[in-house]
């Protein structure tokens, strides 16, 4: 367990959501939040979040609809923790290796915010939490098979990740998933995409759909300090409002 005086109380969403987070390694910044906010989901239905480290995500949609069932799944023991204190359900285990608690249920909505960086190509962070959370070790086709065998019929798989590895995202998607939707998150106007949003639909056979890009600054580069955010981003950080997908 992590000691009290190693951790810090962050708001989210205004303060709507609270987080205990440890002051050293992975920390949730707004990619969750941004994640969370695309999600169309409704009262009573079900969700899992893979990997979900202190809850971020899903307690951030738990935030703006009411009454859903929030389930997450986290493999580091001391993250795991802190998301319960948080107040998500959640079982620490690895995604490729799943309870049967997890195993023999189905959900409307499965969200993941893999590790981002594939370390053939990078270099390792030091601190172990942050490099569990950032350092890709199970193969992206891992995270895209265990998300859609957790989809009920016609569910969706949510996933946030840097747009240079789109490619890869798509290419390890199961058969079974289709309908796919890419939102491109763009920092300004005239930049290229750091992230992407993706949203697929269990049996779905929809055309694929790049979106046109959510540009989250104003400007087309920093110009003065303070909040440069595009009104609809700042209602999203500040107000827990959805961002249309």
């Amino acid at each position: 367990m992590i000691e009290s005086d190693d951790l810090t109380k962050d708001a989210f969403l205004g303060g709507k959501v609270q987080l205990l987070q440890p002051k050293l390694g992975y920390r949730a910044g707004v990619d969750p939040v941004f994640l969370a906010a695309t999600v169309t989901a409704h009262e009573g239905e079900t969700v899992l979040d893979l990997g979900c480290g202190v809850g971020a995500a899903a307690l951030c949609l738990g935030a703006r609809i009411p009454n859903l069932k929030l389930t997450g799944v986290e493999r580091q023991p001391e993250y795991a923790e802190l998301a319960r204190r948080n107040g998500l359900e959640t079982v620490c285990a690895d995604i490729a290796n799943l309870p049967d608690e997890i195993r023999q249920q189905q959900f409307h909505h499965v969200l993941a915010n893999p590790p981002y960086y594939d370390r053939n190509a990078s270099v390792a962070a030091r601190n172990i939490g942050r490099e569990e959370a950032l350092g890709e070790d199970t193969p992206l086709s891992t995270w895209m098979k265990t998300a859609a065998k957790r989809l009920k019929p016609k569910g969706f798989v949510h996933v946030i990740h840097r747009a240079e590895r789109l490619v890869d995202l798509l290419a390890a998607l199961p058969s079974d998933v289709g309908s796919v939707q890419v939102l491109p998150l763009t920092p300004r106007i005239g930049r290229k995409a750091e992230l992407v949003i993706l949203r697929a639909k269990k049996d779905g056979r929809a055309a694929f759909e790049l979106l046109s890009p959510c540009i989250l600054h104003r400007g087309e580069k920093h110009e003065r300090d303070g909040d440069s955010y595009m009104p609809e981003i700042k209602a999203v950080l500040r107000d827990g409002a959805g961002l249309r997908f």
